[in-house]
């Protein structure tokens, strides 16, 4: 017995299935131009090349790793031109290296600052009668751990507000 033929074109279910993601998703990278638009079949199915799970695989694996799908969809198309945009890549992904360590820092000192809080709420329940109010919460606005002298919220925080804001600008 003889294995089954490759299938040379794959239906979006079919293509969906093989890579884990939905058929939304599917679309959704066709919209962003991560993936080429299907060919359709004689009734209207979306139907991808087999190499598109290639594809599919390596748009996760990047997004895994920090890549955007408009930075995907720039590198892609200029690969599709015949660019070899290898040094943009690499670039690519210093920036997000750079971004990761320093979310690193940013969560050491949030590690730091919870511990600090807790010490400070075991002693405050120590001294606390059982049913009485410790204001542990309270004790947050008026701590004496040092923090950015326009906001209150921790580094961390008002990083992923900026990240926010640009993002919504771009759109």
């Amino acid at each position: 017995m003889s294995a089954p033929a490759k299938k040379e074109f794959l239906r979006a279910g079919e293509l969906a299935r093989a890579a884990g993601v939905s058929t939304d998703t599917l679309r959704h990278y066709e919209r962003k131009g991560v993936m080429p638009a299907p060919r359709r079949s004689a009734n209207g199915y979306r139907e991808y090349p087999a190499a598109a799970l290639a594809r599919v695989l390596l748009v996760r694996r990047a997004l895994a790793v920090g890549f955007t799908l408009d930075e995907l969809a720039q590198i892609l198309r200029a690969r599709e031109r015949g660019v070899a945009p290898c040094r943009e890549v690499r670039a690519l992904a210093a920036q997000k290296l750079a971004g990761v360590e320093e979310r690193l820092r940013e969560l050491a000192a949030v590690r730091e600052e919870l511990r600090a809080t807790l010490a400070d709420w075991d002693s405050r329940l120590a001294k606390t009668k059982t049913g009485e109010r410790a204001s542990l919460l309270e004790s947050l606005s008026i701590s004496e751990r040092p923090r950015d002298e326009n906001s209150p919220a921790p580094a961390w925080r008002r990083r992923k507000k900026r990240e926010r804001s640009k993002r919504d600008e771009k759109d």
